[in-house]
């Protein structure tokens, strides 16, 4: 088995914002010229997260919403910053695992992968591990 790091920067303008990072995955493949194994996703921050969903910005702004209405930016949190990031985190997870087929991610009809930030804006990373 081989083993391949990539690590991509991401910019985000906003507290909390998603930002579809399927087409910086797919070039990520394309530069190791992978025709089959597994991409693995890691965002190494503990206030921001990846997930798979379609790419529309109104379901994002309604995921956004109910994220907030799910844990509201202020509270009396204990760790009074940013504790409804982390808390957000922690429920939808830092990394994702992707097959990729004939050099593609086997993703769905309408499935993008997704960057979300919950602490922004911020220079973020995205760490790209490819095994064939």
């Amino acid at each position: 088995m081989n083993i391949e790091k990539v690590e991509k920067k991401l910019n985000t303008t906003k507290r909390m914002q998603i930002i579809d990072i399927t087409t910086q995955a797919d070039e990520v493949i394309s530069s190791l010229e992978i025709n089959s194994g597994i991409i693995s996703l890691w965002v190494p921050h503990t206030t921001a997260c990846v997930t798979i969903n379609e790419n529309d910005s109104s379901l994002w702004q309604d995921m956004l919403n109910r994220y907030k209405d799910l844990v509201p930016l202020e509270n009396n949190y204990l760790h009074p910053k940013n504790a409804h990031a982390h808390i957000l985190s922690s429920l939808i997870k830092p990394s994702l695992q992707i097959p990729v087929i004939e050099g593609k991610m086997t993703l769905g009809t309408w499935q993008r992968v997704l960057f979300i930030e919950l602490d922004g804006p911020r220079q973020r990373k995205v760490v790209y591990t490819l095994m064939y």
